[in-house]
């Protein structure tokens, strides 16, 4: 598994798909050109394995002055459906790239398509097939053992012609024939032995309506609308490294041009705690383990996207990770990791107490309100900083106070100190509990003169701790949402049972009685912000003026990390 500390180091050496493009590049192949595309199907919404397929593709295409293609696998209109399409553009987009030209679509081809199967059937290398998928599947053999010929595999090209025309019109229902290749039923690569190249759907497509009811399989029609549209270096995840010989097979039945596409595979995206497989992430959203295609929990890029995760930490951790030949498991900490890097950048601090409980300072004039100042970011001080309101009754943590602590215990407790953060340092005395022994309220002093900045002797007294408040008259109530890893194994999907099982039951806590400093109400949905001490958080999308909602990003340190050592 690729470590954090293992990715860390970056180089400018190139990788083995560049590599292949740069001597491409030296042998004028092509002409020189470098034209990519990312061709997703529209069945559902990109995650993190896209992202890194979409950083790959418009990077290439970015480093070496050429073109990259949006377009989409429409070829299934019984999984298509025009959000998904909208959605993918949406990601796209938000990821810092933009494709060149209009939105390529296969149906764009379908036409094109039609006419290169009619030649391979005059060509004597296609037909027409009346058995079953079953059938069809009981006489694939194995690896080793050669498959069995159709007993249609010999029909005139005539008759193949007419029949598939008849397809074409419609004469025939859902599974009743199809046209398949014909190759080699004794290949040692299956996915030679007679490939299926259309088969009947009767369902209205998203972009071409009725006008269809055959469709061309993924594999027929991978390579021509590479060729159609020009591209150089057809960039596919390692599962497409098998299907890379008919890829071929059908450029060569079809195509006499010095032109030509390549395809070239790289090792797909495997992260700890996570499932990739769109099927398995529809399957959680149609059966309601998570809200939507956009549940923060979810690897989708909608989903980081609205967990608060931003388009450059997503493009860093992309280029950590690299390219590789062969499949290996990332640690889904290094994601978290470099989503922690950007933010400890950009997001402004401010204070929210999740849990909080009262605390009244005993000698602070009453009535009284004065404006402290705390920076928005030490990282960046072009950030300026922003007046708080405080006052006699403030909220803390209540994990920030113990009344009989033990002595590790740095935080605030009967007759200790600590400064409140950008404030004075307090001294709790004691405490009011109700009737069922639970402290309602910590009554402390102050020290007038020890106020953060002020230049005074006091204010420069050192104390063991600072904690984080925010003043009570003013305290804004919010709603925080405490997100987790969706999966608590590091494999869900690769169990022999159902990845369901490992779903991890903490992965969201809803916490309603959050109280937050005022200037919380100037942000905006999505804006991203770090809580003292919690956290980074995002304003979720459900937000309104009268409820603000915040999703946890991630937390200040890896969690997960510590959780693991104690259990080795």
């Amino acid at each position: 598994m690729t470590t954090k500390n293992q990715a860390e180091e970056k180089t400018n050496s190139l990788n083995f798909i560049e590599s292949i493009i740069e001597n491409d590049i030296k042998n004028n192949k092509n002409e020189k050109r470098v034209h990519t595309r990312f061709p997703p199907e529209p069945n559902g919404y990109l995650h993190i394995g896209h992202a890194k397929s979409i950083c790959l593709n418009f990077g290439l295409a970015k480093r070496f002055g050429g073109k990259c293609n949006l377009r989409f696998d429409d070829t299934n209109p019984t999984k298509e459906e025009v959000e998904y399409v909208d959605s993918i553009m949406e990601d796209v987009r938000w990821l810092g790239f933009e494709w060149d030209g209009d939105v390529h679509y296969a149906s764009d081809y379908f036409d094109q398509l039609y006419l290169w199967a009619e030649k391979m059937i005059l060509d004597g290398k296609a037909y027409v097939d009346d058995q079953t998928s079953e059938q069809i599947a009981s006489q694939k053999g194995t690896p080793t053992v050669p498959g069995k010929e159709s007993p249609f595999r010999n029909r005139t090209p005539k008759e193949n012609l007419e029949l598939f025309r008849k397809m074409r019109a419609g004469e025939y229902k859902d599974g009743e024939k199809i046209l398949r290749a014909k190759i080699d039923m004794a290949s040692s690569n299956m996915h030679m032995r007679d490939p299926i190249m259309y088969r009947i759907i009767h369902k209205e497509h998203h972009r071409t309506g009725n006008k269809w009811c055959i469709y061309p399989m993924y594999d027929f029609t991978h390579g021509q609308s590479d060729y159609i549209e020009g591209i150089t270096h057809s960039v596919c995840t390692l599962e497409f490294e098998v299907h890379r010989p008919l890829y071929n097979w059908y450029l060569d039945q079809l195509i006499d041009t010095e032109y030509r596409p390549q395809q070239i595979e790289f090792a797909r995206l495997n992260l700890s705690y996570t499932v990739m497989s769109k099927r398995k992430l529809l399957e959680l959203v149609q059966n309601k383990y998570v809200s939507g295609w956009d549940d923060p929990r979810m690897p989708t890029v909608s989903g980081m996207r609205r967990r608060g995760y931003t388009p450059e930490a997503i493009r860093d951790f992309a280029d950590r990770i690299g390219v590789a030949k062969r499949d290996n498991v990332i640690d889904v900490s290094l994601l978290e990791f470099c989503v922690r890097e950007d933010l400890n950048k950009k997001a402004d601090r401010l204070m929210a107490v999740i849990d909080p409980i009262k605390l009244v300072i005993e000698n602070y004039p009453e009535g009284k309100m004065e404006m402290v100042s705390v920076e928005n970011n030490p990282e960046d001080e072009s950030r300026g900083s922003r007046e708080m309101p405080f006052g006699k009754e403030i909220f803390i943590e209540r994990s920030d106070f113990m009344e009989d602590a033990p002595n590790k215990f740095f935080r605030l407790t009967i007759g200790k100190e600590v400064r409140l953060k950008g404030a004075y340092i307090i001294k709790a005395e004691r405490v009011i509990k109700d009737a069922e022994g639970k402290i309602t309220e910590i009554q402390c002093t102050y020290d007038p003169e020890s106020r953060s900045g002020s230049g005074s002797e006091a204010s420069k007294r050192k104390v063991k701790a600072t904690i984080h408040w925010v003043e009570a008259s003013q305290a804004v109530p919010i709603v925080v949402r405490q997100y987790d890893r969706l999966f608590n194994h590091e494999d869900p999907g690769g169990q022999e049972d159902d990845f369901k099982n490992y779903l991890n039951k903490e992965s969201l806590k809803t916490l309603t009685h959050c109280l937050a400093e005022p200037a919380i109400k100037n942000l905006k949905k999505q804006d991203r912000v770090q809580f003292q001490r919690q956290g980074y958080f995002c304003v979720d999308l459900d937000s309104s003026n009268e409820t603000i909602i915040f999703n946890r990003t991630v937390t200040l340190k890896d969690d997960w990390a510590k959780l693991s050592s104690k259990n080795d």
